[in-house]
């Protein structure tokens, strides 16, 4: 069966580009990137831009303009973020049925989250993105909480049969504690919720040698934007046995409160977001099954093994959560 994205063919983007007014130059390279489509383009000045044509159906129009809007409210606080171009008076642009915008090529490597300095640097820059989202409310981007990431995302690999049979009852076990706790700590440290980058794990911040201008972190793909609690854009930093992710937690928090406080009940939700995040992310892959991109990088998905060892990880989640949580 085609896949919408197979009418994205090269020439498709590169015209899509020479219609905004870019001189391309006929090189195009596809990145890494397993939700949308994204390609560098390079132009006859030999400079570069990077084009991220949405998921169709994924996101609205008005839900893309708002990552938009969001994006540009932090740059104009000088808040180190890679966001959309305006080309023709506009931000989104669309062509053959696809929604796209066109970006500054922005290089970097991933942070090296072991080093203290760098923690407490991306601590501060975290701090100063929740202080613009706090500022006012998505008006129609999603806000993360247990319905929409657990729930919705359970009664959906059932109602698919997405599940192999051997391991359909263990693994729906195990996910309906997993949501019963998680519940209950959500209603145990009810947390203030704002405007978040949402998907802040290391491959989303590119770091730049300081002995440059501008050097240090800086920020891309706002795709997963929402409202939620702010330590939703901590904690995916954390990694490793509990005393390393107190140690870096402690790092993050004196760079964070440095420029805005954390209300400390937010850390007792670490476990319960994780949990929600393995269950979402289950249902994020069996949507994208069909894809031609992720049968070549997900051909693991779907087996018993699979899910044999997603509800290991999720008994192991029901005993994360009841631990106490960490605390600097």
């Amino acid at each position: 069966m085609p896949h919408a994205y197979d009418a994205l063919t090269p020439d498709v983007v590169l015209d899509a580009l020479s219609d905004l007014g870019l001189a391309v130059d006929g090189r195009l390279t596809a990145l890494s990137s397993y939700e949308n489509r994204v390609y560098q383009v390079m132009l006859d000045d030999n400079s570069a831009v990077v084009a991220k044509f949405y998921r169709p159906e994924r996101w609205t129009d008005a839900q893309i303009l708002e990552e938009h809007s969001f994006a540009a409210e932090l740059m104009a606080e000088e808040v180190p973020l890679v966001g959309p171009l305006t080309l023709q008076g506009k931000t989104l642009h669309h062509t053959r049925g696809f929604a796209y915008s066109v970006s500054p090529r922005r290089g970097g490597r991933m942070p090296e989250l072991d080093d203290a300095e760098v923690l407490e640097w991306i601590g501060r820059f975290i701090a100063r993105i929740h202080n613009v989202g706090a500022q006012r409310n998505f008006a129609t981007r999603p806000t993360l909480n247990v319905h929409a990431f657990a729930v919705e995302s359970r009664d959906w690999l059932i109602a698919q049969q997405t599940i192999p049979m051997d391991q359909q009852t263990e693994w729906l076990a195990a996910c309906n504690q997993a949501i019963d706790i998680a519940t209950q700590k959500f209603a145990q440290h009810p947390a203030h919720h704002i405007r978040l980058h949402g998907d802040c794990h290391p491959g989303n911040i590119l770091w730049t040698p300081t002995d440059l201008p501008n050097g240090g972190p800086h920020f891309v793909d706002l795709d997963d934007a929402r409202m939620g609690p702010a330590i939703q854009d901590l904690w995916m930093l954390l990694s490793g046995e509990r005393k390393e992710r107190t140690l870096q937690l402690s790092m993050l928090l004196d760079g964070y409160e440095q420029m805005r406080e954390l209300n400390r009940h937010e850390l007792a939700l670490i476990e319960p977001l994780r949990t929600l995040r393995l269950i979402h992310y289950s249902a994020w892959l069996a949507r994208r099954k069909d894809d031609p991109a992720f049968v070549q990088h997900f051909s693991w998905f779907g087996s018993s093994d699979y899910w044999a060892g997603q509800t290991h990880m999720l008994v192991e989640q029901c005993e994360a959560m009841q631990e106490e949580p960490l605390y600097v």
